[in-house]
């Protein structure tokens, strides 16, 4: 009689799950990281809260512009390469940020971290998936949407705190370390991927980045000088035209960066949809409100964190323990439906007319934190399932942009509706989450309908 052994099973190395998820932490903690800290840096740098806004924006614009772009390119020159060259640039330029003399270098200094933010978050998932197999694979990204979850939601905490404590530029240059040690473990861990030869859609990636740019600079200025001042008009014409060029450009391409066919799947526009607006509604006030909160209560930057932590644990509570439970029910009702309630949330901040002070905020922090917990965990599954699976890729990239451009726009529009009010801070802060509420109600309509009737 013969005997088979049964082969041992192949030990799985957690490794390059280690270098992921410590590079994309680095990445989304810095989102959201200066937001508490804008009024330290602008009384340090001597500028004003417009100049603020785009230490902020020039981030998200770049990283939304570039993310789809970046991944036909890792396709093409190969994704751990690109993934090294975008995490050595976002070093670089996070040191920079951390020198900076004049808001100025500061701005140019983000818009770099903006730009290699995107090689990395392009390529992170596919340098995972290539690395891991059935059961580890599944484990593996469920690891990671934890610690993207934790890393987006931290940054608010940390750098409110780290300002106070040790100084604005410490936001940076304390992240250095862990900078060189994610160098060092993605290049000792990823495997290459082969490269398909694919053209890189250049036209749509400039197209898409200058829509994106245009856009934010038209709204910021419009606060600032009107909506019918030269520069105002000239940059939304410049938007118009580049997202003609944009939509032209991705039709007659023979590789292009969204195919348009995708835009004919009701689902997929769903998800772009939810994507925007949620995170707009959820997050795009936040520089509003850390002003408000340390101008005009008189709280520190470090009070300032604590407050808005309630939307930050409630964020991360919701989606650790119910996101599994999500994915039984339909996308619409729980995308639309989480959406929606975020709407709500942001309208229950109309009381601080009442009550000028943090504790008339917590109602809308818990609500807006609820359910964005809610949608943050579904909305990339939805957006993969929406579409053929040749497209997954470029779906979930897809819904990652529309969402940094939804913050990007949130806090351009946001800051204007701020600033509008003049020395009427507190009704800037009113008006400001009652256009949030709007929008995301208005989304989660829209998206549910769109939605209907699909199952992830």
């Amino acid at each position: 009689m013969s005997s088979s052994v049964a082969p041992a099973p192949v030990a799985v190395s957690w490794r390059p799950l280690v270098a992921a998820c410590l590079g994309t932490f680095l990445l989304l903690v810095y989102t959201t990281i200066v937001t508490v800290a804008l009024p330290r840096i602008g009384a340090d740098l001597g500028s004003d809260f417009t100049a603020l806004q785009w230490i902020v924006d020039v981030f998200t614009v770049a990283l939304a512009g570039l993310l789809l772009g970046m991944g036909s390119l890792s396709d093409n020159l190969g994704r751990k390469r690109v993934y090294l060259a975008g995490l050595g640039t976002f070093g670089l330029a996070t040191l920079v940020c951390g020198l900076a003399g004049s808001v100025t270098v500061l701005i140019a200094a983000r818009a770099v971290q903006g730009i290699a933010g995107a090689a990395m978050f392009a390529t992170i998932l596919p340098l995972v998936g290539l690395t891991y197999h059935g059961r580890a694979r599944a484990r593996a990204f469920a690891v990671w949407g934890t610690v993207a979850g934790v890393g987006g939601a931290i940054g608010t905490v940390a750098g409110g705190a780290i300002a106070e404590l040790l100084g604005w530029r410490w936001i940076f240059l304390g992240s250095l370390p862990l900078c060189a040690v994610a160098l060092v473990l993605g290049f000792s861990s990823f495997t290459e991927s082969e490269r398909t030869g694919n053209r890189v859609d250049f036209p749509g990636i400039a197209a898409f980045t200058v829509a994106a740019t245009a856009l934010t600079y038209a709204v910021i200025n419009g606060g600032d000088h009107g909506f019918t001042a030269p520069g105002t008009l000239i940059a939304a014409l410049v938007a118009v035209i580049a997202l003609v060029a944009f939509v032209f450009f991705e039709r007659v391409s023979a590789a292009p960066m969204v195919p348009s066919s995708l835009f004919g799947t009701s689902a997929f526009v769903g998800v772009l949809v939810i994507a925007f607006g949620y995170y707009f509604a959820a997050f795009g006030a936040v520089p509003v409100l850390s002003h408000w909160l340390q101008g005009t209560t008189g709280l520190s930057p470090l009070g300032t964190s604590l407050v808005l932590t309630s939307q930050v644990m409630t964020f991360f509570f919701t989606s650790a323990l119910i996101s599994d439970r999500l994915h039984r029910y339909r996308p619409g009702a729980v995308l639309g439906g989480a959406t929606v309630l975020i709407g709500l949330g942001c309208a229950t901040a109309a009381a601080v007319l009442g009550s000028p002070g943090w504790v008339a905020l917590l109602p809308a922090l818990l609500l807006t934190g609820l359910g964005a917990g809610m949608v943050s965990p579904v909305f990339p599954a939805v957006a993969i399932a929406a579409v053929p699976a040749a497209f997954g890729g470029t779906a979930g990239a897809a819904a990652n942009s529309s969402r940094q451009l939804g913050l990007a726009l949130g806090i351009a529009l946001c800051g204007t509706i701020y600033r509008g009010h003049g020395e009427n801070a507190t009704g800037g802060v009113a008006s400001t989450m009652l256009c949030c509420a709007a929008l995301a109600v208005l989304s989660g309509l829209v998206g549910a309908w769109l939605l209907r009737g699909h199952r992830s």
